[in-house]
């Protein structure tokens, strides 16, 4: 049966042919690297963890490394209450973004994972969290001192913040003031707002402040609305251990 490759059938029907073909093809090569995707993205997060504690590592190593510092009864949950939870889902596959976004999630019913290691005789606490700049989701992991309120480190990442101004919150510039340029930063624990984040180009005059990113304060502030609401949290475990 001769077909009229002029008509317009002819030309509908080879359009969804390939539609489907590519859309087949896709879908398959998608499938193929799911698992690929999967492992980046969990030494992605491994790297943003021990970055917190200042300790650097790849795509190549993160994953040894990270297995080095923390020890599988050392990473745990916590619910909205501050109470270490047990056996309902590993705390590192917990996706805290996702967790954010479900506006249909009720405080009680998230989890709040939390990473504790040993490093060089020094108790730390990883806490994860996630907030909304500007443009998009941002997130990033605060490692606390045994004191639980002084900062050892920082690591915060962005989706699609402004390059030159709110995607500054990834840079070492940005993150070595909560730890380097104007000395030790901690909590205040006195205060509900245990930290803040100051207008661009202003100097702390606390210990609980850092200077923002100049042309960023939304996405400055965000990472202060992210610190302080996540810490509401976590501050109530901290509470508990101290007895």
């Amino acid at each position: 049966m001769a077909f009229d490759k002029n008509a317009n059938g002819y030309t509908f029907l080879f359009s969804t042919i390939m539609v489907v073909v590519c859309g087949s093809l896709l879908a398959l090569i998608s499938m193929g690297l799911k698992e690929k995707q999967d492992q980046n993205g969990r030494d992605k997060k491994r790297m943003d963890i021990l970055g917190a504690i200042q300790v650097e590592s790849d795509r190549s190593n993160a994953s040894a490394i990270f297995d080095e510092y923390f020890k599988e009864n050392d990473v745990y949950l916590i619910n909205s209450d501050g109470q270490r939870i047990e056996g309902e889902i590993s705390a590192f596959d917990v996706d805290i973004q996702a967790q954010f976004k479900d506006n249909t999630l009720a405080e009680k019913d998230k989890f709040f994972p939390l990473y504790v290691c040993e490093k060089e005789g020094e108790k730390l606490y990883v806490i994860p969290m996630v907030g909304k700049g500007l443009w998009g989701p941002i997130w990033g992991f605060m490692a606390l001192k045994s004191d639980f309120k002084s900062i050892y480190g920082v690591k915060f990442d962005h989706k699609s913040e402004t390059p030159g101004l709110g995607a500054e919150i990834k840079e070492k510039l940005f993150q070595d003031r909560f730890t380097k340029e104007y000395g030790l930063r901690s909590l205040n624990l006195e205060n509900e707002k245990f930290f803040e984040i100051l207008k661009g180009g202003n100097v702390p005059s606390q210990p609980f402040q850092v200077d923002g990113i100049t042309g960023g304060t939304i996405t400055s502030k965000g990472v202060e609305e992210m610190i302080n609401r996540t810490l509401a949290v976590y501050l109530k475990h901290f509470s508990q251990l101290n007895g």
